[in-house]
């Protein structure tokens, strides 16, 4: 053996996935971003996605937990959390108290909320405060399109679901900006600064009605409409949940359409491909479980999110409802036997902005799913760090499974950082790592990923969930 060859066998080098993969795989991954696009599209909030997946569930052969008194091997249920989490589960040949494979991801994005006062009128137009909700970068949102999505209750209890903006016939809505010209003062400020959250307001109308009665007459046409078209007034947004989200939708990106730009890609590609793998798993050994989350963006706290009971509450009823009992000690071997996938993004390197990546330790675009052992920021805070057995297996799934995977941290060790789910599936004593898609542009109103490290994400959940 040459010095070369022996060199190449020693070390250790990333692959390109469009050089590795077959026409046949090419062809598959084509198909099922296609179909991720079409998930996008439909799931611009908690709610829609919950929605899109008990649909893509039940055509899968999955039905309501509740509709269950008993449960055996091979059967396929859900359970949701008020209408933002859905856990999905086959029951698995080997005994429950072996253990669990899940797979986990978050289905909110950084976004703007109304604020629950939101409507007023100014200097003859009608504007909505908003809050916004999650890391974004303020200055990103003001001058494109948007929508507005939410559910509002009528003081009579109605709820109505709102959905304008989408649809090519809709008017969409936006937040202005300065023009250049009178901007000197706003240029100077630092880019944190340069748009205030307060000044984050959404135009919704400029045409006020005819009448002298009135002082503000567009926020009163405004209503007028609200109502003649939903059946709703200004008190009904006390108790509203609407979200802003941008209008466009998913959409090929490059010459060679090598890469998918949408908004929500953190964290619904990793939703999407959670969904699909345990859709595409028969039988399995372990039983397999594929939960997503609310909140995640903010901390994962409240009823929602993957600090909330939810999750524990439902795998303590389908161990009953396997067994017949649920124990203290029967769910504490479930859970301490159990392994899980943190499904949620990585950040890619970007050739625009290589100074804040470490290269032998990040994800590049195209380099297959990316494995981080630990997120958390400088000195690891705020990750559970998996273990060295647990990424040992985990790897050895993959390579088992000819995945194409990758290793990175979020960024060098003092430039910042970010948290998952992770850290709060592990309190509970079960295995996890990291597990998802390089992301361009991240928590931004337009996020890129390559269809190779979709693909590859979609192959790894198949492989963990089908795993002897």
């Amino acid at each position: 053996m040459t010095d070369k060859e022996l060199f190449k066998s020693l070390s250790y080098e990333k692959k390109n996935v469009y050089e590795a993969i077959s026409d046949k795989e090419k062809a598959d991954m084509l198909a099922l971003c296609d179909e991720y696009r079409e998930f996008l599209d439909e799931g611009k909030t908690e709610r829609e996605c919950v929605e899109k997946a008990v649909k893509m569930a039940e055509a899968n052969g999955f039905k309501p937990l509740d509709s269950f008194n008993t449960l055996k091997a091979g059967d396929k249920v859900y359970k949701l959390n008020r209408g933002k989490n859905i856990l999905l589960t086959i029951v698995g040949t080997e005994d429950i108290t072996t253990g669990i494979n899940l797979v986990g991801a978050h289905i909110d994005s950084p976004r703007l909320d109304l604020k629950q006062n939101p409507l007023y009128e100014s200097n003859g137009m009608a504007l909505l405060k908003t809050h916004y909700y999650g890391g974004i970068k303020k200055y990103q949102w003001p001058t494109i399109p948007l929508a507005i999505h939410g559910v509002i209750f009528t003081r009579d209890g109605e709820k109505i679901t709102l959905n304008i903006g989408e649809k090519d016939t809709d008017p969409v809505f936006c937040i202005t900006d300065l023009l250049p010209h009178l901007a000197k003062d706003q240029m100077v400020k630092k880019m944190t600064d340069g748009i205030e959250g307060e000044n984050l307001n959404i135009l919704i109308g400029g045409m006020p009605v005819k009448t002298d009665e009135v002082g503000e007459k567009v926020k009163f046409a405004i209503l007028k409409l609200l109502n003649d078209r939903y059946g709703i007034t200004e008190r009904d947004f006390l108790s509203a949940e609407i979200e802003i989200v941008p209008a466009f939708k998913a959409r090929n990106v490059g010459l060679d359409e090598s890469f998918i730009g949408a908004y929500g890609q953190d964290d619904r590609v990793c939703a999407f491909t959670t969904l699909k793998g345990i859709f595409d798993t028969e039988n399995p050994k372990k039983t397999a479980m594929a939960i997503l989350v609310d909140k995640e963006e903010i901390g994962s706290t409240g009823n929602t999110g993957m600090l909330s009971a939810f999750f524990e509450m439902t795998v303590a009823e389908i161990i009953e409802k396997i067994t017949g009992k649920c124990t203290v000690t029967d769910y504490n071997k479930v859970i301490v036997n159990s392994a899980c996938l943190s499904s949620d993004v990585g950040a890619a390197v970007d050739p625009n902005y290589e100074i804040v990546s470490e290269k032998k330790n990040a994800a590049f675009a195209g380099s297959g799913m990316v494995l981080m052992k630990y997120t958390g920021s400088r000195g690891k805070s705020g990750s559970s760090d998996a273990s060295a057995e647990f990424v040992y297996k985990i790897g050895k799934i993959l390579d088992d499974n000819n995945v194409i995977w990758q290793t990175s941290e979020l960024g060098k060790v003092d430039q910042g950082g970010g948290g998952t789910i992770a850290q709060y599936v592990a309190n509970l004593n079960m295995d996890v790592i990291d597990c998802g898609v390089p992301v361009l542009s991240m928590h931004s109103p337009f996020e890129v990923t390559a269809k190779s490290d979709i693909y590859m994400a979609y192959r790894s959940y198949v492989a963990f969930y089908k795993d002897r």
